[in-house]
């Protein structure tokens, strides 16, 4: 079964707006776990509009499922990741000022960089994935770096997913057997929703985890987060 990791950004984000502690990123992610997600994911930024340094700290000791920090790695998140290790560190390219992730990193432009930081995680035993557009032509440069798993960016297949979704899906499809061919795993996220992610975990040979923050929350709203998290679990037991 894919595993889902919740992404709790937007728990802190309403958090954040009023601040004080309600609704409790640290609570929220306990509740996840209880219902059934399989790991907890996390984007800091460097302005903590939404996750916080001490939420980083906060949330080490009650993530016992899979804790996955996502961010730009910037040389202070990369000390805070190497502090707290995580199970698994996704590396975004987004700028600082990003309303949220928009791009996949070029490899080859980066492939340098990329080596060394992947290195340095590794060498702390904390599992890599790289956030990669839907480009099968990428992927021979992500393996270069040494990372162990891809995250197939997928707001295109979601903003597509209505209009054609057999044409969205070609080119992750294509991408994900690629990422087998150098024996990288394959995680995905980025709007995926209960809509769209039923027909995206069918067809993603491989795929092995997906993470999904802003839709589940904002669907939680309306249906509970129990019942939310359920709903998003019988969506990936489709073997």
């Amino acid at each position: 079964m894919t595993k889902l990791s919740v992404n709790i950004n937007k728990i802190a984000t309403l958090r954040n707006a009023r601040g004080g502690e309600l609704p409790s990123v640290t609570e929220a992610a306990v509740r996840l776990q209880k219902f059934g997600a399989h790991g907890i994911t996390i984007h800091p930024r460097p302005d903590e509009r939404h996750i916080t340094r001490r939420d980083v700290f906060d949330l080490k000791p009650l993530v016992y499922t899979e804790f996955n920090i996502e961010g730009n790695p910037h040389r202070p998140f990369i000390d805070m990741v190497l502090e707290v290790k995580p199970e698994q560190v996704t590396l975004v390219p987004d700028a600082d000022d990003a309303v949220t992730s928009n791009a996949g990193w070029d490899c080859r432009t980066h492939l340098g960089f990329l080596k060394h930081v992947i290195q340095e995680f590794k060498s702390a035993g904390i599992r890599t994935s790289i956030f990669l557009d839907p480009d099968w032509e990428m992927v021979k440069y992500a393996a270069e770096t040494g990372t162990d798993r891809i995250e197939l960016y997928t707001e295109a297949y979601a903003k597509n997913y209505s209009a054609n979704r057999d044409e969205a899906i070609i080119p992750y499809i294509k991408t994900s057997e690629e990422a087998q061919k150098y024996g990288l795993g394959v995680n995905a996220g980025h709007d995926l929703s209960l809509e769209n992610l039923k027909y995206f975990a069918e067809n993603i040979p491989g795929l092995l985890e997906v993470s999904i923050g802003h839709a589940l929350i904002s669907e939680a709203l309306y249906m509970g987060m129990e019942n939310t998290v359920q709903a998003y679990l019988k969506r990936l037991a489709i073997w």
